[in-house]
Formats: structure tokens, sequence, C-alpha cells
């Protein structure tokens, strides 16, 4: 009986000590991003005004930011990074979902302002950057992902999805920015594109003037 009871005791404590442990695991966590959120609302409220280089404004931030964590997508891609603002927007959402972002940028020195832009807001270790000519580049990616955003030369929206179409999960989403450009010969092909197609849901945002086309797959 004695021993019986020192086994149950036994067991009662190391289940106390684990919920301990988990507890401190989660409280340590929970503050660990309070203070990545303050550091990024930092950087951002810093930096504000300062966005140059065909970055989107604040509110296509928002809209890219709400999309990842109402979705809970976690496998992210961005084709056109500029100098980082739109990618900061969306690591920031993957640190609350435990996801990352593939962002790809052609011009070098874009790209490296991009890269010193993340460090500072503390978002380097979930943004995987690439220097490289994205028509080239998402043939060669693997996938899958769940959201994908397009930010770069007009005229290859409709190929970029073409490609990327294939290594979007179902539920997942393609977005891209600018339009509103309705004008613009590229941007009218891929709309009429992805328009015509049975097996995505393509709706625009047009919380600011560029506008964002969101096209999710079924």
């Amino acid at each position: 009986m004695k021993r019986k009871f020192s086994i149950g005791i036994f067991f009662i404590s190391l289940m106390f000590s684990a919920g301990l442990l988990l507890n401190a695991s989660h409280s340590e966590a929970a503050k660990f991003n309070m203070d990545l959120d303050s550091k990024v609302k930092g950087f951002l409220e810093s930096h504000n005004g300062q966005w140059v280089d065909w970055n989107v404004p604040e509110v296509d931030g928002k809209v890219l930011y709400d999309l990842i964590i109402r979705n809970n997508y976690k496998k992210a891609l961005e084709i056109g990074t500029s100098t980082g603002y739109s990618a900061i927007w969306m690591a920031w959402a993957l640190t609350k979902t435990n996801g990352k972002l593939i962002t790809i940028e052609i011009n070098e020195d874009r790209y490296k302002k991009a890269l010193e832009n993340f460090k500072e807001a503390g978002l380097s270790e979930y943004i995987d950057a690439r220097l490289a000519d994205a028509h080239d580049l998402v043939e060669k990616l693997k996938g899958p992902f769940d959201f994908i955003f397009s930010d770069a030369d007009k005229d290859g929206y409709k190929n970029y999805f073409m490609a990327l179409a294939p290594k979007l999960k179902v539920g997942g989403c393609f977005t891209a920015h600018n339009v509103s450009w309705t004008g613009d010969s590229g941007i009218k092909a891929f709309l009429d594109y992805v328009g015509s197609l049975p097996d995505f849901e393509t709706r625009i945002d047009n919380s600011s003037p560029e506008g964002i086309s969101i096209s999710c797959k079924k």
C-alpha cells in the first residue's frame, strides 16, 4: 500500500512539475511576442513616411497582415520586396502563426536596404530574402504556399500566377498589388485570366486607391 501511495505521489509531482514548466514556457513565449511586437511597432513608427521605391501604403500592409492572421497562413511568398515594407507587415503576421516568408527582389540596392530593415525590425529570422529574377526563381520554388503577394512588374503578374497556382494550397490566396491600374495591359490580362478560373474566387480590396486583388483557391 505504501509503495502504491509513493508511486502515486511521484506521478502527481511529475505532472505538477510538467505543468509548471509548460506555464513557464508559455509565459516566456508571450513575453517574447510582446517584446517583438513592441520592436516592430517602434520600427514602423520611426520610419513612417520614409517608404519610397514602390513600397505599399500602410493601409495595404495592414490588409496583408490581417489576411495572414485571419486564415492562419504559414508559408508565404512575396514577388517584389523593394526595401521591405510589405514584407515586414507579412512577416510580423507570420510571427503569430509560426510561419515564414520568402521574398524576392531583383534590384541589389533595394535588396540590401531591405535586409537592413528586416534586421532593425527584429524579423530577419522570419524572412528568407532572395536576390534573384522572380521570372526564373518562381519556377524553381517547390512550395506549397498558402499565401502569395505579387508587387513586381505588372506584365509578369499573369505568368507569376500561372507558375505558382499549382503550388498554392486549397484555401490559400494569391494577392496582387496595384490592380486598380486598369489601363495597364498587364493588370488587365491578369485580372481577366484569374476572373475566368472556376477553381479560384477573386475579389478586390479597395482599402487604398492602388487596390489588392485576392484570388483564393477553392
